[in-house]
């Protein structure tokens, strides 16, 4: 039995289409990684498999258990951080788990231990007994992190978990993910940090309109954008003509005006780059930058969709749909 079976699931909001036909299975102990730009149809799909939204079509089973018709039996099996911070900010940081722990039957011996190493995971000992409102918004992310995994669920849904955190906090996070794979919990995991889901996802759907368009590992992913890149960042914008005509006469290039940024493919490695340089040197072209790189899942999103990803800490990926439903 697959941890998460999505087969077919269809969201409309009146003529609005928010998730279009969406099947995948992500196997037991598995992270999944979910992409895709904002009002790609993500948050509402993982909203449907945590029982918030009845679907419109087509279903889904999570630990085995139909999320229309077995709905309490999902919700005890699961865990989610949402996008949307959570706790209580008059209690207490260990106040918040307890709460938690007791709607979920945790027996007290076993909560409290639980709830010590969970804090210990998080980096939030220290604070156990403040009341979340004194926390940082990166603390408080952390919060619900730890109340989300208190009473050990099989499957995790974590919308944008690092959303908030500073890069030594992100990289705490992707331990205490990785430590409850290895403890065989299944994740669902929706990010914008495309490193993030480079790093951690074991398989990646790219959603874009409320469909899959695309499926793999990070690796397969970037494979289909091709291979090697040369990327030069000339001085003055008004070179970026001929310097991409120089480099890539043929079409084939991709230009960026405002980073001064030209990407071409690159079929002959650091060869070609001394070329480059050479060449472009020749034609009294400065350079800022130049250097030779291989696909990132940048690229994959912007070959997929036309556009890159939006940069986190931008607007929450709140569906149009979701403005239809309030």
């Amino acid at each position: 039995m697959n941890a998460i079976d999505v087969r077919s699931i269809l969201k409309k909001f009146g003529d609005f289409t928010a998730v279009n036909g969406i099947s995948f299975v992500v196997e037991k102990g598995e992270i999944f990684g979910l992409l895709g730009p904002n009002g790609a149809g993500k948050s509402t799909l993982i909203r449907m498999l945590t029982t918030l939204l009845p679907p419109t079509g087509g279903t889904a089973l999570i630990n085995g258990f139909d999320v229309t018709t077995h709905a309490d039996d999902v919700r005890r099996s699961i865990g989610v951080i949402p996008q949307a911070m959570t706790s209580d900010l008059e209690l207490s940081v260990e106040e918040n788990l307890i709460i938690f722990a007791k709607l979920y039957g945790v027996p007290r011996e076993k909560r409290t231990r639980l709830i010590t190493d969970l804090l210990e995971a998080v980096e939030l000992t220290q604070w156990r007994h403040k009341p979340v409102k004194m926390l940082s918004g990166g603390m408080r992310r952390r919060v619900e992190i730890a109340r989300g995994l208190v009473h050990e669920p099989r499957v995790f849904f974590l919308d944008e978990p690092t959303t908030g955190l500073d890069p030594r906090g992100r990289l705490r996070m992707w331990d205490v993910i990785r430590d409850q794979v290895r403890e065989g919990t299944t994740l669902l995991l929706t990010t914008q940090y495309l490193e993030e889901a480079d790093a951690l996802a074991d398989s990646i759907a790219v959603v874009d309109h409320g469909r899959i368009i695309a499926r793999g590992t990070a690796d397969e992913l970037k494979a289909q954008v091709g291979g090697e890149r040369i990327e030069v960042v000339v001085r003055h914008a008004d070179d970026l003509r001929r310097a991409v005509a120089m480099l890539a006469p043929d079409g084939g290039s991709t230009c960026d005006r405002h980073t001064r940024r030209v990407t071409v493919a690159a079929r002959g490695g650091a060869q070609e780059l001394v070329e480059v340089v050479r060449r472009l040197g020749e034609a009294g072209i400065e350079v800022d930058d130049v250097g030779l790189r291989r696909p990132t899942l940048d690229d994959v999103f912007l070959s997929l969709t036309g556009h890159a990803a939006e940069e986190p800490g931008d607007d929450e990926d709140v569906e149009p749909d979701e403005e239809l439903a309030a």
